[in-house]
């Protein structure tokens, strides 16, 4: 067995014994889902997420691959892949981390303090700047409640624009 793949399977191991549930997508030890709870102290306290990892050939000289595979609103994370716009894992990433420094550190500080400068999402980003309290009741918001206030955003534009017309004619 080479280095890398007894690191990955020592990680693995670790990030088990840590009391998080992991799914092994395949056979291997290279795709996995992980559950993962909302730090508090956050707007996404209560809320569990499906992370997806992906352990390159090269792990852990190369970073993890991670998305949310079901939605959060977040301004670095895109709304439709759930791909995370994250420095520590997208650029800084150092042999030193594993997978639980993952989802013990970086994963929470994502959602503790979101960065709107550089966003995936530049609508949450947009709400977060604007008016945070609307942008927290976003995030908490069920997702039929979601559904809701997409439908009530869609027909407010619609409202401005009929309007508009109004008074443009």
């Amino acid at each position: 067995m080479s280095s890398p793949s007894k690191r990955r399977e020592m990680d693995l191991m670790k990030l088990m014994m840590s009391d998080y549930k992991v799914e092994m997508i395949n056979d291997g030890m290279q795709e996995f889902y992980v559950e993962f709870h909302g730090p508090k102290d956050s707007p996404y306290h209560g809320g569990v997420w499906r992370i997806r990892v992906e352990l390159p050939d090269a792990y852990p000289y190369k970073s993890p691959s991670i998305g949310f595979v079901n939605k959060i609103y977040h301004p670095n994370v895109d709304e439709m892949s759930g791909s995370v716009c994250l420095d520590v894992i997208n650029q800084t990433w150092s042999p030193m981390f594993d997978l639980v420094n993952v989802f013990e550190v970086f994963l929470p500080q994502l959602l503790l303090y979101p960065n709107p400068s550089d966003p995936l999402n530049g609508e949450a980003a947009a709400l977060m700047m604007r008016d945070r309290n609307t942008y927290e009741q976003r995030v908490k918001a069920k997702p039929s409640d979601k559904l809701l206030m997409e439908l009530i955003s869609m027909e407010l534009k619609y409202s401005s624009l009929a309007s508009e017309r109004l008074f443009t004619c």
